[in-house]
């Protein structure tokens, strides 16, 4: 696999569905409203990337990096996210469902409003995960607990 790199490019709005770009370097992109339906991301760096309202639905994200990443409003529906980085990450509002986040780093990411339906989280790093229970409640997960705000 050779790496690409684009880090800080603006390809927001861009339909990049069905496109390889396993191993490619976005950290710091602005990918904005993006078509990456069934894209194959496996391995790439977006830490730091703008992915807010993207359509990430059947994308492979195995292994990527999204830490720090703002995925608000995206749709990531049956997205495979396994391996992941999202440490620190924006996913308020964001569509997961029947996503794969098993074995992801989660630490520090925020969850409120999302769709978190199905999502599998077996083996997942829940650590300092924000979520909130849409009724006025909001938690911080911890290893064994969750502690009300």
């Amino acid at each position: 696999m050779t790496t690409r790199f684009f880090p800080g490019a603006d390809l927001s709005g861009e339909d990049l569905s069905d496109e390889d770009l396993s191993g490619v370097d976005l950290s710091g992109a602005n990918l904005s409203g993006v078509d990456l339906v069934s894209v194959d991301l496996f391995g790439a760096s977006l830490d730091s990337a703008d992915l807010s309202s993207a359509d990430l639905s059947g994308a492979n994200l195995d292994s990527v990096d999204l830490s720090g990443a703002c995925l608000r409003k995206a749709k990531a529906r049956y997205a495979i996210l396994a391996d992941a980085d999202l440490a620190d990450a924006d996913l308020a509002h964001a569509d997961l469902a029947h996503a794969d986040l098993r074995w992801a780093y989660l630490a520090g990411a925020d969850f409120s409003g999302a769709n978190l339906a199905y999502v599998d989280l077996r083996y997942a790093d829940l650590e300092g995960v924000f979520v909130d229970d849409g009724e006025g409640g909001a938690y911080t997960l911890g290893p064994n607990t969750a502690s009300a705000h």
